[in-house]
């Protein structure tokens, strides 16, 4: 068999290009039509485009059928684009971060949005829920936990007093970075910016590197990148997003002291999602002050064979030394087997409050 040449290849490259632009236009003009058919449905005015369990089925399919050479997650990430894409084309998206600009919470809207839709920083996680449940935001994005420093006390608490649900997830590999600026005399570095969070994340690291340099904690990583632009004696730990929207430099890349560190991120929002087929739900239990109580609001989801992934508590606003208990399991809140495990908790319980089903992180 002779060896094609190049010209050959590329003449390959460039027809199957142009079958690639017909198909996108050609999937752009079906979920405009899709835009159309929903609206007709509800009286001509705007209704619920993004759907997290078509989506999450969609890309489920696209990772399933994947022949190679290109790896799922990179395939899915190539889809989800042309999926927001598509998506703005019915209506462009709103979402609030935990900001400022350049956060590793920026970039997991980003990742599980995709770039085709209008992020907006906030200042705290109040402010995030507080733009989501008045309209100003269709959806916002939290942490709750990261892998090494455990949960975000401030996402759950919130969840105590909002109607808000839970309509997604996305996990997020996290990689930290010593930033440098133009400016920056790194021979005479005498202080590191970051947040609490990832001065925590890699303080094995900078003890064994910079163990005599002042660590300052500031209310964000994208803040820290942005002092150091005008501080000859400073350093920022923050990540790639951070460097490339300041104009800084990478001294040193994945400083991290564990290299699966990863954060899981919440979707908020205020409309209730179907199953996806793969599902989690998560619910706010308030438990009697008793003796076994934790252990009679777990046991029936034993029972019926459904699989918890995170059981965190946090004191309750309503009575001293009272906990209210947050539980994340496998499952739609819908399904038989977790209908008949909550209405059970419900009989042992003093409440319990669904903060929402939705389908479990896809990329």
């Amino acid at each position: 068999m002779l060896m094609r040449t190049l010209e050959d290849i590329r003449r390959e490259i460039d027809s199957i290009d142009d079958q690639m632009v017909q198909l996108i236009s050609q999937r752009a003009r079906c979920a405009a039509e899709v835009a159309e058919v929903k609206r007709a449905e509800n009286g001509g005015q705007l209704t619920q485009f993004y759907r997290p369990e078509r989506e999450a089925q969609v890309l489920s399919r696209v990772m399933v059928n994947n022949p190679g050479p290109l790896p799922q997650e990179e395939l899915a990430r190539l889809f989800r684009e042309i999926m927001s894409a598509c998506l703005a084309l019915e209506h462009t998206l709103r979402v609030a971060f935990l900001g400022p600009q350049g956060t590793f919470t920026q970039a997991a809207a980003l990742k599980h949005f995709g770039h085709s839709v209008q992020t907006q920083g906030l200042a705290s996680i109040d402010e995030v829920f507080r733009e989501v449940a008045a309209g100003a935001a269709d959806y916002g994005v939290v942490p709750v936990e990261n892998s090494s420093e455990g949960v975000v006390n401030h996402t759950l608490d919130s969840f105590m007093s909002s109607s808000l649900r839970i309509i997604g997830e996305v996990e997020l590999r996290i990689h930290h970075n010593l930033l440098v600026a133009d400016v920056t005399r790194t021979a005479a570095l005498s202080r590191i910016y970051s947040h609490q969070q990832s001065l925590a994340q890699c303080r094995q690291w900078l003890d064994a590197h910079y163990p005599n340099v002042e660590r300052v904690a500031v209310s964000s990583n994208a803040e820290a990148a942005r002092r150091i632009q005008g501080e000859w004696h400073s350093a920022a730990i923050a990540g790639d997003m951070a460097a490339e929207l300041y104009g800084l430099s990478i001294l040193h890349a994945r400083i991290e002291d564990e290299p699966d560190n990863t954060t899981r991120f919440l979707i908020i929002g205020r409309q209730e999602v179907a199953a996806s087929g793969r599902d989690k739900t998560s619910i706010l239990v308030l438990t009697h002050d008793r003796s076994g109580a934790l252990y009679a609001i777990l046991e029936p989801f034993s029972r019926q064979g459904i699989s918890l992934t995170r059981v965190e508590s946090r004191p309750s606003r309503m009575n001293l030394w009272s906990y209210v208990f947050f539980i994340d399991f496998e499952g739609h809140q819908h399904d038989a087997k977790v209908r008949a495990a909550l209405d059970e908790v419900r009989t042992r319980a003093v409440d319990v409050k669904i903060l929402g089903s939705y389908p479990r992180a896809v990329l």
